[in-house]
C-alpha cells in the first residue's frame, strides 16, 4: 500500500472513509516511509505505535459510524509542540530528554479530530534559523536536488524537518510554526503549500517560546485544501492561552473557491527589490496573471515600511527571546552541568553548552537591545515601527483583499552554502512583514527555477480572513499546476 503516501489528506481521508483501504493500512504505509528515509533526517523521535493506536481506534469508529474530522490521517508534530511522554526538545541540547507530563493545545486538537502522531520533526533550535542547520541533531536534508548536482540542500527553516517530511512523502501532513517566514520559507524551498494563521487563532500554549507576540502555529501539506482541514482541526479558543482569539472557528474547507471575481489583488511596488533573481519576479508576473484569469483586478499598493520590517524585526524577537529563553537554567528540566562551584556557575556553565551558536548570538543581541541604556534607542523605537508597518497593511487593505509577492527572494540553497548570519536573515524579507502586523499568510508552489528547484508564491490577507488567502491560493495552485516531485535519492 506504498501508493497511500502519495495522497492527500483529502483523498487519504475520503478513500478511508469509502472503504478504500484501512487506517491501519495508512499508518503502516507512512510508518514504513518514515522508517526507509533516516538519511533525510526529518524525524527526531519516530513514534509509530502511536500512529498504529489512532489507526485502530479510526478503524472502531469507522464501525460504529461515529469518526472524528482527522480519523485515519497521521501527522508529523515540530518538535517544538509538547507532546506527552515523548521527547520535546525545541531541537536544543538544553532540553535533551525533556518528556513533558502535558499535551499542547494544538495537538490537544489534533488529537481530538483523530489523528495519530509519526513522531517529531526536527528543526531549527529554538525555531531561530532559516535553513535547518543550527539543530542539535544536525541539519535536515531536502528532499530536492539542482539538476545534474548531489549537493544536499536545506528544506528552509525553522519548519525545515516539516517541510522535508511532506515533500518526501513521510507525512500527509503536518505542523509548523511562523515566527517570522518559518512555515512559509520551507513550504517554498520544497514545492509544498503552508499557512500562517491570524495571530491567536492557534494556541501557543504548551508550544516553546521563540517571540511570544510573533509566534503563531499553522499547518502544512501538500495542497491548499489539506491545509484548510488541518487548520480547522488545529485552531480554536483556548482559556490557558491570552492571546487566543475568542471565536468561532470558520469552515475553510467547505468555502474554498478559486473565484476571485470581485476580488482586488494588491502587488507592493516595494517588494520589487534588489538583487532578486528574475526568475523570482517572473514567477511573480505569472501569479498576477493567474489571479487576474481567476477574476481579480491586480492593483499597485504601497507598503512604505517594508524596508524597516527586517532591522523591526530583528530587534523584537531577539528581545523577546532573551526574555522567555531565560527559564532554561538547568535547575528544573533538560541539560544540567555538574561538578562547578556555585549556582551561578551551574547557570552559566549549563547555558554555555546546552545553546548553539545562534541561539546566543540572539540571546545577546536581546539583552542588549532590551539593557537600561539601549531599550528606549532601540526596542521601544522597534516596536514604534511595527506599529507603522500595521498601519501600512491596514491603509492597503482599503484598497485590496488579498496581496501577492514572492515568498523566499531565491530557491533552496545548499548545506554549509549561506554562513553569514545577515545573508541568512535576508530569506525573510518578503515574510517578516505580515509577521510583524499579525496578518493570516500563506506559500503555494508556482513552478520551478532554472535548476530544477521550487519557487513559492505568497500570499497575505487581511485580520481573521484566512478564507481568501485560502481562496486565492487555490486560485494559484489551479492555474500553476505544479505536480513535481523529488527524484527519490535517499
Amino acid at each position: 500500500m506504498s501508493e497511500l503516501t502519495s495522497r492527500t489528506i483529502a483523498g487519504l481521508r475520503d478513500g478511508f472513509r469509502a472503504g478504500e483501504f484501512t487506517a491501519r493500512e495508512i499508518a503502516e504505509s507512512f510508518n514504513a516511509a518514515v522508517a526507509a528515509s533516516k538519511a533525510l533526517n526529518a524525524y527526531t523521535v519516530v513514534t509509530p505505535e502511536d500512529a498504529l493506536a489512532a489507526a485502530d481506534a479510526a478503524d472502531k469508529a469507522k464501525g460504529s459510524g461515529d469518526l472524528p474530522l482527522l480519523a485515519g490521517i497521521p501527522l508529523g508534530i515540530k518538535d517544538l509542540f509538547a507532546t506527552r511522554g515523548v521527547d520535546t526538545t525545541a531541537g536544543s541540547n538544553i532540553l535533551k530528554g525533556f518528556r513533558p507530563p502535558y499535551e499542547s493545545t494544538v495537538t490537544a486538537n489534533l488529537r481530538k479530530a483523530g489523528a495519530g502522531m509519526l513522531g517529531k520533526l526536527n528543526m531549527d533550535e529554538f525555531a531561530m534559523g532559516s535553513s535547518n542547520e543550527t539543530s542539535a541533531y544536525g541539519p535536515v536534508i531536502s528532499p530536492w536536488r539542482r539538476k545534474d548536482s548531489n549537493v544536499g540542500l536545506t528544506p528552509g527553516g525553522s519548519s525545515g524537518g516539516s517541510a522535508a517530511a511532506v515533500a518526501a512523502g513521510i507525512a500527509p501532513g503536518v505542523t509548523g510554526t511562523d515566527t517570522g517566514g518559518s512555515i512559509r520559507q520551507p513550504a517554498a524551498f520544497v514545492g509544498i503549500c503552508g499557512i500562517k494563521p491570524t495571530y491567536g487563532r492557534c494556541s501557543r500554549w504548551g508550544v516553546v517560546a521563540f517571540a511570544s507576540s510573533l509566534d503563531q502555529a499553522g499547518p502544512m501539506a501538500k495542497t491548499v485544501r489539506d491545509c484548510a482541514i488541518l487548520l480547522e482541526a488545529m485552531a480554536g479558543f483556548d482559556p490557558k492561552d491570552s492571546t487566543s482569539l475568542d471565536l468561532k472557528v470558520p469552515q475553510w474547507e467547505a468555502n474554498l473557491s478559486s473565484d476571485l471575481r470581485g476580488k482586488r489583488v494588491g502587488i507592493p511596488k516595494e517588494y520589487r527589490i534588489d538583487g532578486v533573481p528574475a526568475e523570482i519576479n517572473a514567477l511573480w508576473d505569472r501569479g498576477i496573471e493567474w489571479l487576474k484569469d481567476a477574476g481579480a483586478t491586480p492593483v499597485e499598493i504601497s507598503l512604505p515600511h517594508t524596508k524597516y520590517a527586517l532591522p523591526t524585526y530583528y530587534i523584537i524577537a531577539p528581545a523577546e527571546a532573551s526574555s522567555n529563553l531565560a527559564r532554561y537554567d538547568g535547575v528544573r528540566y533538560g541539560l544540567r552541568v555538574e561538578g562547578v562551584k556555585s549556582l551561578d556557575d551551574m547557570y552559566a556553565a549549563t547555558r554555555a553548552a546546552g545553546f548553539g551558536a545562534e541561539v546566543k548570538r540572539r540571546i545577546m543581541i536581546g539583552t542588549y537591545v532590551l539593557s537600561a541604556g539601549f531599550y528606549d534607542a532601540y526596542f521601544t523605537k522597534a516596536q514604534k515601527v511595527r506599529a507603522l508597518i500595521k498601519q501600512d497593511f491596514r491603509k492597503a487593505f482599503e484598497q485590496c483583499d488579498v496581496i501577492l509577492t514572492p515568498t523566499a527572494p531565491s530557491a533552496a540553497f545548499g548545506i554549509g552554502e549561506t554562513t553569514d548570519p545577515l545573508a541568512m536573515y535576508l530569506n525573510d524579507v518578503f515574510a517578516v512583514p505580515a509577521s510583524l502586523a499579525g496578518l493570516p499568510a500563506m506559500s503555494v508552489p508556482g513552478g520551478l527555477d532554472g535548476q530544477g528547484l521550487p519557487l513559492g508564491l505568497h500570499l497575505i490577507g487581511n485580520e481573521l480572513d484566512e478564507q481568501t488567502v485560502l481562496n486565492a491560493g487555490l486560485a494559484v495552485e489551479e492555474r500553476a499546476g505544479f505536480t513535481a516531485k523529488p527524484d527519490k535519492w535517499w
